[in-house]
């Protein structure tokens, strides 16, 4: 329903007649808070991640003095250390496990944070190109404007669970739920980021279209970086 609907937004750029608009764009304020909370997650996740494999060194080294001390004891000093210990390592391979849970889960977010970075890149890429294109009038770019303002305002909630997410690490919340609310923000942000490439093949498309000569076409291929 989405492509339906961008593809019909592209196809009324033909009738739209208001004047082109200034450097400034609805868009670039969004387009700002997005790129400072996203470099601010990563960096936050990076932070998170380091500490938690220092903790997963410290528990494993933990771990190998207690089998070392074990190694040395003698047959019936054994007996009366054996349940301490078997208590001693429950809790290192529940800690253990624990830890790398988490870090998986961190990396995955980090991986939807990377993608609302490049969903941004490709957004300040094309919209850089479509403002010098000569074949779009001045209304047709008001409302690109509008269409991307529209999916960045739509990004900015998948970092909204982002940091759902990421509070989550501090509640009960169980894994499922976790795992259940990351797949939910990496599906969305995959669908943000396919909606924003299809809406620039489609202007691309539409420039070309417009091309009156074979020389212009290629001119247009070359602007776009098309083979």
């Amino acid at each position: 329903m989405k492509k339906k609907l961008i593809i019909s937004l592209v196809c009324l750029l033909l009738v739209s007649t208001s004047a082109r608009p200034a450097e400034k764009t609805m868009a670039l304020p969004i387009l700002e808070i997005v790129k400072a909370v996203t470099k601010k997650v990563i960096r936050a996740i990076d932070l998170r991640i380091q500490r938690l494999q220092n903790k997963t060194i410290w528990l494993q080294n933990a771990q190998k003095q207690a089998e070392n001390v074990l190694s040395k004891l003698k047959l019936d000093e054994i007996s009366d250390w054996t349940q301490k210990q078997k208590d001693l390592y429950k809790g290192y391979y529940e800690e253990l496990a624990k830890v790398k849970s988490i870090i998986t889960h961190y990396q995955r977010i980090k991986e939807i944070a990377k993608k609302q970075t490049q969903l941004v890149q490709e957004y300040e890429r094309a919209w850089n190109l479509f403002k010098q294109d000569t074949h779009f009038k001045d209304s047709e770019i008001q409302y690109m404007d509008r269409v991307y303002t529209g999916i960045l305002e739509e990004s900015v909630k998948n970092i909204d669970q982002i940091f759902l997410i990421l509070d989550s690490f501090t509640t009960q919340m169980s894994d499922l739920k976790r795992l259940e609310i990351i797949n939910k923000a990496a599906d969305q942000i995959d669908l943000n980021y396919d909606d924003l490439t299809m809406f620039n093949r489609q202007n691309i498309l539409l420039s070309l279209q417009r091309a009156k000569t074979e020389a212009d076409v290629n001119q247009v291929k070359q602007f776009y970086g098309i083979p």
